[in-house]
């Protein structure tokens, strides 16, 4: 079994409340996500996070084929840290932690992912081609749609 970690890391001036009044309303991953994904929050978004939510989406990651995605906020430490987990969807395993630091001028955002892929050594075929290079582009947009929100950190 092969588990996969991603792991970004973002310098943004801005204070950690305001990062993390952005970053913890489950309505603004919609924001930050590329419009080709067609996320569609159905259910769950409507309470400020807390441990247990559970929030259920639909996207379009690959070949226009939505799919259900269903996580559960499983740690929260308010101005510091969330958990969401995936409880129903794409992968066999997801466990995104968001971490947030103060740091001179902003605070620094980081985002470790570990996940494992479905279908056994097909799906670890399909890890190089499509899904590293898919988890990467939507990061680096996440990351683009950031500094337009919120200016860059020198």
């Amino acid at each position: 079994m092969k588990i996969y970690t991603k792991s970004s890391k973002q310098n943004l001036p801005i204070s950690i409340q305001e990062a993390w009044e952005f970053l913890s309303n489950p309505k603004n991953l919609k924001i930050i996500t590329p419009d080709y994904m067609g996320f569609i929050i159905e259910s769950g978004a409507d309470k400020p996070m807390f441990a247990g939510q559970v929030i259920q989406y639909i996207v379009t990651p690959v070949l226009g084929i939505k799919t259900k995605w269903v996580t559960e906020i499983t740690h929260v430490e308010e101005g510091h840290f969330f958990v969401d987990e995936q409880r129903f969807g794409p992968y066999s395993f997801w466990h995104h932690k968001h971490f947030l630091k103060e740091i001179p001028g902003g605070v620094e955002m980081e985002d470790v992912i570990d996940y494992k892929i479905p279908m056994g050594i097909i799906g670890q075929l399909m890890h190089p081609i499509i899904v590293k290079p898919k988890l990467d582009e939507i990061f680096d947009y996440r990351h683009k749609k950031l500094i337009a929100l919120f200016g860059e950190l020198n």
